[in-house]
């Protein structure tokens, strides 16, 4: 019986199932989530092997918000621990033709101990699936990408991920450098966000050199970073000091004001962003005041999540924005996912256009 299996981050399971379970009834695919505490995954059956599967197929992995990456799993396997190779061949079931493999394995301190396990057994691995024609011998981005997600040495489950609709990055985590020049790590939540939330051509077309930015929050300057190194000129609010290292590049004002209470001088503001500690649903009303009031075009934001309910708070906050923006006749996109460099909060991307 197939089942989908989704990464998370360890301790958001059951934010993960519950989403998953949610959309999965929207599309009237009814089954059951299996979501163990801290296990940095949730695995998902529905009913039928063809409603699972069809639940892969139709579902917009960027609905989902909390989950790194998914597949279709078709088999659980437990390995010969002295053939795993013999194991995975003579397996009844019919993976389509595969374009590149994937070796897996939960973002837990259990799961880091395959690394090295999974390094070494890719390469072998690889070339027998090509010998059985499972795998093409160059890599293909356009056929599906075969998965193997480890939860020991001996125990997996081997499945295909369609690489248009999930995380290309292994295990589902861009790895980002922290720039020396940045003055906190909070700048790696907001370079993530341009790359995950944005796809290039958005990025191309969305920032763009010259254009004006907002940071609500913006103390001591790690979100302000990124706009800066975009090339952007950043009116920075709050009441702290800001890294003399930003005020210098002549790209920065800082308007030592509550960001709740700000209002923009200037009417060509294209980036609005905030990294606030507030309520989620205080900070989704000031996102919608900024992007309804035409103060921006583009807003990114974090919503910092309660320690239970956090899918329920995510939900109620996008639902906020949506309707809120709806109701205006506003032609907008919001998207949301909880980042790998986020921790008990979730980033959301908004974008209206008039």
């Amino acid at each position: 019986m197939s089942s989908v299996i989704l990464y998370c981050r360890s301790g958001f399971e059951s934010d993960c199932a519950a989403e998953i379970q949610f959309h999965a009834e929207q599309l009237a695919y009814f089954g059951y989530a299996k979501a163990l505490a801290d296990s940095g995954f949730v695995e998902f059956n529905c009913y039928s092997h063809e409603h699972t599967q069809a639940l892969y197929q139709s579902l917009d992995f960027r609905q989902l918000v909390f989950a790194r990456h998914w597949f279709l799993a078709l088999e659980e396997l437990q390995l010969d621990e002295n053939n795993r190779i013999a194991s995975i061949l003579t397996l009844e079931q019919q993976l389509p033709k595969c374009g590149s493999l994937r070796l897996e394995y939960p973002d837990t301190n259990e799961g880091k101990a395959l690394s090295s396990f999974c390094k070494k057994f890719s390469r072998p691995l690889e070339k027998a699936l090509i010998k059985h024609h499972w795998l093409t011998a160059k890599a293909n981005s356009k056929l599906p990408a075969m998965q193997l997600f480890f939860t020991s040495g001996t125990h997996c489950w081997l499945g295909y991920s369609d690489t248009r609709n999930g995380n290309p990055q292994h295990n589902g985590i861009l790895r980002l450098k922290f720039p020396s020049q940045a003055p906190s790590r909070s700048t790696l939540k907001l370079d993530e966000a341009f790359m995950v939330l944005l796809n290039q051509q958005e990025r191309e077309q969305y920032l763009v050199n010259g254009q004006h930015a907002v940071d609500l929050g913006a103390c001591p300057g790690g979100w302000t970073y990124q706009l800066v190194r975009r090339n952007m000129f950043v009116a920075a609010i709050d009441n702290g000091p800001m890294a003399e290292s930003l005020m210098e590049t002549g790209q920065v004002q800082h308007y030592r004001e509550d960001g709740f209470k700000y209002q923009p001088e200037r009417s060509n503001v294209s980036w609005l962003v905030c990294d606030m500690v507030e309520r989620p649903a205080k900070v989704t009303k000031l996102m919608l005041k900024w992007l309804a009031n035409g103060w921006c075009q583009y807003a990114m934001f974090n919503l910092k999540l309660p320690m239970k309910q956090r899918f329920n708070e995510v939900q109620q906050d996008l639902t906020l924005l949506r309707e809120g923006l709806a109701e205006l006749g506003l032609q907008h996109e919001v998207r949301a996912k909880h980042l790998y460099h986020d921790r008990e909060e979730v980033t959301v991307f908004a974008r209206v256009s008039r």
